[in-house]
């Protein structure tokens, strides 16, 4: 599957949010410190619901050790400065989708990283800024997994199609 890696989160609304998409799409979920909050916020822990033990989540000390411990081929970058559209990428099992913290996105030094190896957004009217952090994960790891068709998630056949 995919793994989800949110460079220094900041709400722990989110990062509970990230972790219920984790644990219902089979993605990891890899965290960059420092993060803006404990694990232990109580809102981290009720957007998380009762997913925390089934979602795979990782803390990585700074962007360093989470590159040595992912190892990754491709990294798909999210930034709203980027021109490839998310619909654009043909995604690959084990891609790592790369998402900033919420009020600034993700550093220039991070996105010249040697290791990104594409720029990607999320189409928006022009006027508007961001999405929500989670909101935009979602978006991205749906794409991916729908390009394959859904595996992993049951049948992979819409309800229609099923009766």
């Amino acid at each position: 599957m995919f793994r989800i890696v949110f460079f220094h989160p900041e709400i722990p609304g989110n990062t509970g949010n990230a972790i219920r998409l984790a644990a219902n799409t089979g993605c990891e979920l890899h965290l960059i410190e420092p993060l803006g909050f404990s694990l232990e916020d109580r809102y981290l822990r009720r957007a998380g619901l009762d997913y925390h033990d089934l979602a795979e989540v990782r803390i990585h000390r700074d962007l360093e050790a989470a590159w040595q411990a992912l190892a990754p081929e491709r990294v798909h970058a999210f930034t709203a400065r980027a021109r490839l559209r998310h619909t654009d990428v043909s995604y690959a099992a084990g891609d790592v989708l790369l998402f900033g913290p919420e009020s600034v996105g993700l550093p220039s030094e991070v996105l010249a990283d040697r290791r990104i190896t594409g720029r990607v957004r999320l189409p928006m009217v022009p006027a508007s800024r961001s999405l929500n952090l989670t909101n935009t994960a979602s978006v991205a790891v749906y794409e991916a997994w729908r390009q394959h068709d859904f595996a992993g998630s049951g049948s992979g056949q819409p309800l229609a199609d099923q009766q």
